[in-house]
C-alpha cells in the first residue's frame, strides 16, 4: 500500500512540474507565423474565432480591424482585445486567448525521415531526432546544430541532445566522417 502511495505521489509531483512548465513556457512564448490561437470572449460567440498566423503576423479581428500579434505573448494579444472592446462594445469584455497550435520546427540532414515536425512543448533535439526516425547510419551524435527561424542571420550553434528546442527551429545532423 506504501508503494502505491509513493507511485502516485512521484506521478504526480511529475505531472505538476511538466504542467507548471508548459504554463510558464506559453506564459513567456512570443508568437510567430506558423501559429494557430484561439480567442474567446465569454458571451460573444461571434467575437471567438480560431486564426492560423501568416507572415505578416498581423490579424483582422472584428471592430479592431488589422492587429500585430507576431511577437507578442498570448497574455499581451488578450489584454489587447480586452482594452480595444472595452468601453465602445463592451462594459466588462472578458477575454482568453490560447495557443492551438505551435509552428513546426525542421530537421534536416543525417536523420531518417528529414521534415518539418509538429511542436510540442518540452520538445529536446534528442525527442526531435527520435520524431524524425532517429540518427542514419552515418549520423554524427555530437555534432548537431540549431538554428533559430526568429533570427535567420545568426549562424546556428552546437547544441546537445538534451537542450530544449523551440517552434521553428532548425536542426540540422551532421555526418560523421569515421
Amino acid at each position: 500500500m506504501k508503494k502505491t502511495y509513493t507511485f502516485i505521489l512521484g506521478f504526480l509531483s511529475c505531472f505538476i512540474a511538466a504542467f507548471g512548465w508548459a504554463n510558464d513556457f506559453e506564459a513567456n512564448y512570443k508568437l510567430g507565423a506558423g501559429d494557430t490561437i484561439s480567442i474567446q470572449v465569454y458571451g460573444e460567440p461571434e467575437l471567438s474565432t480560431e486564426i492560423l498566423l501568416n507572415d505578416s503576423g498581423r490579424i483582422n479581428y472584428p471592430f479592431l480591424g488589422r492587429l500585430q500579434v507576431k511577437g507578442l505573448t498570448v497574455e499581451k494579444v488578450k489584454d489587447t482585445i480586452e482594452n480595444g472592446l472595452k468601453g465602445d462594445y463592451l462594459i466588462s469584455p472578458n477575454v482568453h486567448v490560447s495557443i492551438t497550435s505551435y509552428r513546426s520546427f525542421f530537421i534536416n540532414g543525417e536523420v531518417k525521415q528529414p521534415g518539418g515536425y509538429e511542436f510540442q512543448p518540452g520538445l529536446t533535439v534528442n525527442k526531435a531526432i527520435a520524431l524524425a526516425g532517429g540518427f542514419t547510419e552515418r549520423a554524427s551524435k555530437s555534432d548537431i546544430i540549431l538554428s533559430s527561424s526568429d533570427n535567420p542571420n545568426r549562424k546556428g550553434l552546437s547544441v546537445e541532445l538534451s537542450k530544449k528546442i523551440m517552434p521553428g527551429d532548425i536542426l540540422t545532423v551532421e555526418q560523421s566522417f569515421f
